[in-house]
């Protein structure tokens, strides 16, 4: 797809910094340099986030925007795990109807007998024929088309036919969308056609859609809510949906290897409250608890109370390893008097800063206590059950 020329610059500098070439400039002629940048840049982007793709010699990649929009080799592993919890016959065919660059579907691939790509740009198809061969994929057929012509030309088995969807969630002028109705293709409007086609839908969203109106939208198909989080940043919003589902839906809660599964109807989402000033030690949820919004799952599961109804940190009088979230020894705890501040935090020059449910942002309150970022010492400002502003100076037990 490009010459030898080009192909060698990429393979002898694909370790430089790519603005440094850039601003070197083209020295031969027949080096396409905006394309060889790319695949510089491309290669950089999955050393981390596609580490065997960038294993593999050959592999082209998209410019740098959709590398970074693509999904990670982790949250494409985490897709694999739900599906191969389906019975085999109930995935014998796999139709990726937006495909894009094609990282979820070549993970995806390997646990159907038979996978369909189908994109509707060109380029995207060609490249994805390129890279689906080096890759191992034999089975994979590639179709360019629109997902809903697609719906109507492919003959599917639905019992046995897996249908997996990741909208575009820009819209013609290139602004972000987030509603399921405004991306592309429109979910709602495709969904009887999906669950005629196949009776089992993974569903990709943007993470920042609120999961419950996702569900209300989709109706009682939506058997499994999964919010996939990586370092404790939420990544992934999906939906599995499943054309036969009767029972209770399942919210999963992922962060790395935590992982907490409730099920609303069971769960009450008020937590218990704690008025004790003895904890301990104080817990802040990953970000996917804090999406899903269960903080009354976490006071029945684990042995902790909320600091308050809306403060979102959790306190306990003793050290639980297995919380999903990060766990913190708190050392003292002060108002916000100037003297007790003044002597809560003596000797302390930096520290890691965060408020919830509080009268002033972090900054404003690291700017107070006059101390710079970092450091092994965490302070949290937040609102206990009586209502009082409380600063917890903590440090990693």
């Amino acid at each position: 797809m490009m010459n030898e020329t080009t192909i060698r610059f990429v393979g002898e500098h694909r370790e430089e910094d790519v603005r440094a070439l850039a601003l070197r400039g083209r020295r031969d002629d027949n080096v396409d340099l905006p394309w060889a940048l790319d695949q510089i840049q491309g290669w950089q982007t999955a050393r981390h986030k596609l580490p065997s793709w960038a294993a593999t010699a050959g592999i082209i990649y998209p410019p740098h925007l959709s590398m970074e929009q693509c999904s990670s080799e982790t949250t494409a592993q985490y897709k694999c795990g739900i599906v191969e919890r389906l019975p085999h016959s109930c995935r014998e065919l796999l139709i990726d109807l937006t495909g894009g660059f094609g990282v979820d579907f070549t993970f995806l691939a390997r646990c159907c007998d038979k996978a369909c790509y189908v994109e509707r740009q060109t380029n995207l198809c060609e490249t994805a024929r390129h890279n689906f061969k080096l890759l191992g994929l034999p089975h994979a057929q590639v179709i360019n088309a629109e997902a809903e012509q697609a719906l109507d030309d492919l003959k599917t088995s639905p019992s046995s036919t897996l249908l997996y969807l990741d909208p575009a969630r820009r819209d013609d002028n290139k602004a972000r969308t987030y509603a399921i109705a405004d991306c592309s293709p429109n979910v709602l409007e495709l969904l009887p056609r999906l669950l005629k086609c196949g009776h089992h839908v993974l569903l990709k969203l943007s993470p920042m859609l609120d999961w419950h109106k996702a569900v209300a939208d989709l109706g009682g198909c939506v058997a499994e809510v999964h919010i996939v989080s990586v370092g404790n940043e939420c990544k992934e919003l999906l939906l599995f949906m499943d054309a036969a589902h009767e029972g209770e839906l399942a919210v999963h809660c992922v962060n790395d290897d935590q992982s907490l599964i409730y099920w609303p109807s069971q769960d009450s989402s008020t937590p218990a409250i704690s008025i004790n000033g003895d904890a301990q030690y104080l817990y802040e949820p990953n970000a996917s608890i804090m999406k899903a919004g269960c903080f009354g799952v976490l006071t029945r599961r684990y042995p902790v109370a909320a600091l308050a109804a809306d403060s979102h940190l959790f306190v306990s009088n003793e050290h639980i390893a297995d919380f999903p979230g990060r766990c913190f020894a708190i050392n003292t705890i002060s108002s916000l008097n100037k003297k007790e501040m003044g002597r809560t935090l003596s000797g302390i020059t930096r520290a890691n800063v965060a408020v919830r449910n509080f009268p002033m942002s972090a900054q404003d309150l690291r700017r107070r206590l006059g101390l710079k970022d970092g450091g092994d010492t965490y302070i949290f400002g937040s609102t206990t059950a009586t209502g009082e502003h409380r600063l917890f100076i903590c440090e990693k037990p």
